[in-house]
């Protein structure tokens, strides 16, 4: 049996999974929910009912880090996990702080008394050390830091793109367009249709 994955096509967490997926080549059956309209397997699935789910014959991982993982520890012909540790800091500070000043920036009238503008500094302080870090990519080579930071760094950017490509980030800018004009975005970004129990099964990559 093939494993499951339950996504989403616009969340960043579901992208990087699907992300590890396609450069794993490991097929699993990709199932395309809405969040508004979460199916019961799903939910009977997810222990945390967000997405990405990855439903395995071991069990479930639920964490979409994990998913990349997972995927890569089965196969990972571009060498993703071969990065220095000093990836996992990269990736625990966009998964943390930067993330939490997006969301403050992007959705601010969910967080009442909180400054948008301030929480825009706190991600570009984030975004302006991590372009001084960029060459081509992060590291010397393509690695799993790339692909799990990549698709919040886009989130971010279309919030105000005009002001994105107005900032002093040349390195960061190339390496977001980059991803953004890549056959591998555009793989993962298919728009599927929305996963019925009754459907056949559909498989990715």
């Amino acid at each position: 049996m093939k494993p499951v994955l339950y996504s989403f096509r616009r969340c960043p967490y579901a992208m990087r999974a699907r992300l590890a997926v396609l450069s794993s080549g490991v097929e699993v059956e990709l199932r395309e929910i809405l969040l508004r309209d979460k199916p019961e397997a799903f939910l009977a699935a997810s222990p945390s009912a967000t997405v990405p789910s990855l439903v395995t014959e071991a069990g479930v991982v639920d964490e979409s880090l994990e998913v990349m993982i997972w995927a890569l520890e089965q196969n990972d012909p571009e060498g993703w996990l071969e990065m220095p540790d000093k990836g996992f800091d990269w990736i625990a500070r966009s998964d943390g702080p930067f993330k939490q000043a997006l969301d403050r920036t992007k959705y601010s009238t969910r967080y009442p008394g909180v400054d948008p503008e301030a929480e825009r500094d706190a991600a570009a302080a984030f975004l302006g050390e991590l372009n001084a870090r960029i060459g081509e990519w992060i590291f010397e080579r393509p690695s799993l830091a790339d692909f799990a930071i990549l698709p919040f760094v886009r989130q971010f950017a279309f919030i105000d793109k005009s002001w994105f490509d107005a900032q002093p980030w040349p390195a960061l800018q190339g390496w977001l367009e980059r991803f953004l004009v890549s056959d591998r975005f555009e793989r993962i970004m298919h728009k599927y249709p929305q996963w019925r129990e009754c459907d056949p099964p559909v498989s990715f990559p």
